[in-house]
């Protein structure tokens, strides 16, 4: 299958480098914490330099409503990653802990009836505390991974269909762009499944007076090789392809990652080694998927949490994801953020 799509994409025209080449690396300070010191050749220094000086142009911080991920943290990640230079992406989880395609928990002291939740995340004063420590959010994302809703049960799909949740995802928009100028992106999980992409974006843009899509300004989804044999390469080209024909909205790979170690897991693209290099070849063919796309909306790649330190599964049944080994040096991988990505 790979063999296929690879040869399909040698015939196809694209573009030099994509505009977000990315990660998140919102366990930055918790590593730091911990004693770890990240380096390059020997030398010392602070993570978001090394990515950004292996070509890294954008970089995501994950904001809960509570817990280790708070706003005060947030805040000084965020502040980091524009020092840095870098464009500035804010994932709101809208919860006090991990948002998922299964957990959306309304963050305790919220309301839980629709017209309090849209009051409450409409005011929500995220945005505004970024621009008042003067590193203003570029790129806002509403939800984290959120195919069957967010803030449960109200904006449940499967429980209350689509009207709660566009309202939501409505409400969250404007009240982000009421305290700046940030880019809206919404983001979902399984990114090669279309047909899930077109149930939740042909249904959340069908319910009147909400959510419409010139309120959206990037569609970002997940992309993983572990948690199932359909999340191909050929399958993401395709959905993708389908997305950004129906919608015409620039495309993000949000999340993804590729294992330095892994055993007993069988993974999307077994062609691609379990190895360093692996990681430079999965997410080289993805960066083929998304500058292969019509009328160059394919416009980036998030590596999910290259340097977690103490957590390198990153959720997953493989041992090792990170692009940096246990003693913080980074590893040949890091090369994936240059301008040939």
């Amino acid at each position: 299958m790979r063999a296929i799509y690879l040869l399909l994409a040698a015939f196809v025209t694209v573009a030099s480098a994509l505009t977000y080449r990315a990660a998140d690396i919102s366990s930055l300070i918790v590593v730091e914490d911990s004693g770890v010191q990240y380096s390059q050749n020997g030398v010392g220094m602070p993570f978001e330099d090394i990515l950004v000086a292996n070509g890294m142009t954008a970089a995501r911080v994950r904001i809960w409503t509570a817990g280790q991920y708070n706003l005060t943290y947030g805040l000084a990640v965020g502040k980091r990653i524009k020092d840095a230079g870098l464009t500035l992406h804010v994932d709101l989880h809208f919860s006090d802990t991990w948002a998922d395609p299964g957990h959306q928990a309304i963050p305790s002291g919220w309301p839980t009836d629709l017209s309090g939740l849209n009051t409450q995340i409409y005011e929500q004063s995220v945005v505004q505390a970024f621009a008042d420590q003067e590193t203003p959010i570029d790129i806002l994302q509403v939800g984290n991974e959120i195919n069957n809703g967010l803030l449960w049960p109200v904006g449940e799909i499967s429980v209350n269909g689509f009207d709660g949740l566009s309202q939501l995802l409505n409400s969250a928009a404007h009240g982000g762009l009421s305290a700046g100028t940030p880019k809206i992106l919404i983001h979902l999980a399984n990114g090669w499944d279309w047909s899930d992409l077109q149930y939740f974006w042909e249904g959340v843009f069908g319910i009147q007076g909400a959510l419409t899509p010139s309120e959206v300004d990037i569609m970002g989804v997940s992309f993983y090789p572990f948690y199932g044999t359909n999340a191909t390469l050929a399958n993401l080209s395709s959905s993708l392809t389908n997305l950004v024909n129906e919608f015409g909205k620039p495309v993000v790979v949000a999340e993804t990652n590729w294992p330095a170690s892994c055993s007993g897991v069988t993974l999307s693209e077994p062609e691609i080694p379990v190895s360093v290099q692996g990681q430079e070849e999965w997410t080289g063919d993805i960066k083929s998927v998304l500058t292969s796309l019509p009328n160059g909306l394919g416009q980036g790649i998030y590596y999910w949490e290259p340097g977690w330190i103490g957590n390198a599964a990153l959720g997953s049944s493989c041992s090792d994801n990170l692009l940096v080994d246990s003693s913080g040096a980074v590893r040949q991988s890091i090369d994936i953020f240059g301008d040939d990505m």
